[in-house]
């Protein structure tokens, strides 16, 4: 969560979900309207557009489709991935066999739409971050769509936030229901559960979630790298930030709103996590418009 880092897009889980996209779109028969209505070798070129204000990703995933559909079709993009595209954009275009640029168009502007709109919303928290003059970092979640997480984590950080852990294999991270769990030994349970955790674990940092400040003090004790500060107020924010006087880092989590955002940032706390970068978003409006130049 410290170095600005853009996933590779892996394409062994992005190919499975462009078959399993195309699949359910075609079936065993094809594109019925438009194999009966348009000329086998018509050739055709199609633009991609932004019809509203937007940061562009996902345009490696809608040439990806295209070419399995047809390895024949002639991508260009326009635009870099994190670029800002005001409305009225042309983000790319493509050229090619007209059935297989028509066959292809709502699967692929379904996955560019998606990730552009993951891409904007991070780069709104962020830019909100930014404004109020802290070094803050904005970090997604696992609550990502199933099978998305990591193309919806590459437009994340395509938009200019931060990736949190991917999954529950690179990080120690002891919630909630790990720490009632725990109580249920007695006392100190969240000072043993990192024990356990680095006993077994001893290369992966840990993160202790806590919803109180008597939390947080044996969060501290247990000398957990991180520290997630759940549902809290600003100013128990700040009176934690203060008690921890940077033996861990500190993250916000829960009820922030992207309002909220600045006076959150200014409580000093390392960074802001929010699942709704990737599971409240609005998919950006983009077309696929035939021209004839």
């Amino acid at each position: 969560m410290n170095e600005k880092v853009i996933p590779p897009i892996d394409w062994k889980q992005a190919d499975a979900l462009i078959e399993l996209a195309l699949r359910e779109d075609l079936d065993d028969i094809g594109d019925t309207t438009t194999s009966s209505v348009i000329p086998e070798d018509l050739q055709a070129k199609a633009v991609f557009l932004a019809k509203e204000d937007c940061v562009c990703a996902g345009l490696p995933v809608a040439e990806r489709l295209f070419k399995t559909l047809d390895p024949k079709l002639e991508w260009k993009a326009l635009v870099a991935e994190g670029a800002s595209c005001p409305k009225g954009t042309r983000m790319a275009e493509i050229r090619g066999n007209a059935r297989s640029l028509l066959t292809g168009e709502r699967t692929a502007l379904n996955f560019l739409q998606r990730l552009c709109g993951v891409a904007t919303a991070s780069k709104r928290y962020q830019s909100a971050a930014d404004a109020s003059g802290m070094h803050c970092r904005i970090l997604d979640t696992r609550k990502t769509t199933p099978g998305w997480r990591n193309l919806e984590k590459y437009a994340v950080a395509v938009g200019g936030a931060f990736n949190h852990r991917i999954g529950l294999y690179d990080r120690i991270m002891i919630k909630d229901n790990h720490r009632e769990l725990a109580g249920l030994e007695g006392a100190g349970g969240i000072r043993r559960s990192v024990e356990r955790a680095r006993a077994k674990y001893p290369d992966l940092e840990v993160e202790v979630e806590v919803d109180s400040l008597s939390e947080l003090a044996e969060a501290i004790d247990s000398k957990a790298e991180y520290i997630l500060l759940d549902n809290m107020s600003d100013e128990m924010m700040a009176e934690a930030v203060r008690l921890v006087a940077g033996r861990a880092k500190l993250e916000a989590s829960g009820g922030i709103t992207l309002a909220r955002i600045p006076s959150a940032a200014k409580t000093g706390v390392d960074f802001i996590s929010s699942g709704a970068l990737t599971h409240s978003v609005k998919s950006c409006d983009i077309s696929m418009d035939i021209v004839l130049n």
